[in-house]
């Protein structure tokens, strides 16, 4: 005899180990992603000839063109520089520090950062620059 085919009998997929794949794909790329440091602020760098690549950077502090200091996308005042950069060296005592400096800004700032930067024990300090 011949079964009769009711609505119920149909087949049904399966999506359980396609989902498993998903998130083990899913943690993989979160594992194995690199993350970009942002400082907050749009700055206009120096051109120079001898710039290389850094590749261990805890730190990014930019100077802005009106001399505003931004440390982790927030605006610091130049007296709370030193604070916040232990701070953020603790988390990562390995890496080094990058000044990102707007060519219009002014050098004392950068001196500043650079000064604190060497009382807390950071001696990686570097300029970050526009190859020409």
């Amino acid at each position: 005899m011949r079964k009769q085919k009711t609505e119920g009998d149909e087949k049904v997929a399966d999506l359980t180990p396609m989902l498993d794949v998903v998130f083990i794909l899913l943690i993989f790329f979160i594992v194995t992603s690199t993350f970009i440091k942002e400082t907050g602020i749009e700055i206009n760098r120096p051109d120079t000839q001898t710039a290389e690549m850094k590749k261990t950077v805890s730190l990014l502090v930019a100077v802005g063109a009106d001399n505003s200091i931004w440390i982790d996308k927030k605006k610091v005042d130049i007296r709370n520089v030193r604070p916040m950069m232990e701070k953020l060296h603790a988390e990562n005592p390995k890496g080094g520090l990058v000044i990102q400096a707007d060519s219009a800004s002014k050098v004392e700032n950068v001196l500043a950062i650079m000064e604190s930067a060497r009382a807390i024990g950071i001696i990686q300090i570097a300029i970050a620059s526009e190859q020409k």
